[in-house]
């Protein structure tokens, strides 16, 4: 039984697993989307949260923990400057999981896995569309084209 086992391993060891997740979490906070399995992705937004609330507060201390998690100068520099600045009144839930169907060669359940505050057609508010039109008005649109054209061609006979 597989009670209070709650952690997926991803059929790796602790040390390849640790080194996979830190270069995922890399590449998640320099690209700010990328694409993997359903699995790998879950594990990584427990990885990669925690280390984005630690960067709101920019202290030594701070950036060190971040740093001996992810083993990356630039990345840890991108996430105290832009990322932490971007989510600052965010108060949790900076990733977004989005499947996109199953991979082809062994079928495994893809995704990809982004930063919530930088995925731009996401973020634009809903424009408010116009008067929805039915079949009546396009009837009227038709029926009032040829009126408006009509003296136009008057006009070129005439000349």
């Amino acid at each position: 039984m597989r009670h209070n086992k709650k952690f997926n391993h991803l059929g790796r060891t602790a040390s390849h697993r640790s080194a996979m997740l830190s270069n995922m979490a890399c590449s998640l906070i320099t690209h700010k989307r990328i694409t993997t399995t359903v699995a790998k992705a879950k594990a990584l937004k427990k990885f990669v949260e925690p280390l984005i609330t630690k960067s709101k507060e920019d202290t030594t201390n701070s950036r060190r923990v971040v740093f001996s998690n992810l083993q990356d100068k630039m990345a840890v520099t991108e996430l105290f400057k832009e990322i932490s600045v971007k989510i600052a009144d965010r108060p949790g839930g900076y990733t977004r999981i989005i499947k996109t169907g199953h991979r082809l060669g062994d079928n495994a359940e893809m995704c990809f896995i982004e930063l919530v505050d930088y995925n731009e057609n996401m973020a634009k508010e809903k424009v408010a569309k116009k008067a929805t039109r039915t079949r009546r008005s396009k009837k009227a649109d038709a029926v009032e084209t040829p009126v408006v054209e009509a003296p136009a061609a008057e006009e070129a006979k005439a000349e």
